[in-house]
Formats: structure tokens, sequence, C-alpha cells
């Protein structure tokens, strides 16, 4: 799935590490959605969207 994640990580200044500790899940983690190699649980796509203050859809976009 195509994201922004990177982009709006780097804005803020965190690295995947900081990030995944904010969220509470590895830095690992957070590389793979980055890069589109794996779709985040309900529960992460929630916690992104509230810590970044977007809309779910200006975060993901669903291909196909």
């Amino acid at each position: 799935m195509k994201n922004s994640l990177r982009k709006l990580r780097q804005a803020k200044g965190l690295s995947q590490q900081k990030l995944g500790d904010i969220l509470g899940v590895s830095r690992q983690t957070i590389n793979s959605v980055e890069n589109g190699k794996f779709d985040p649980s309900l529960t992460l796509a929630i916690k992104l969207t509230k810590f970044f203050d977007e809309p779910i859809d200006s975060i993901f976009e669903h291909e196909g």
C-alpha cells in the first residue's frame, strides 16, 4: 500500500526507531510500512493518524 509515512516522519525529524518507540512497534515495522511491504494493522493505522493528526486517506493510498 502506498503511503506518505516516510515524508510525515521526516517532516517531524524522527528516525524510524523513534517513531516505532512512540507508537509501540519495532523500527522494522515502520520500515516495512514505509516501503509498502507490510500493511499496518487497524490499531497501528489509527495510532499513525492520531500521531500525525492526518486523516487516514492522506497517509495511505489504496491500490487497486
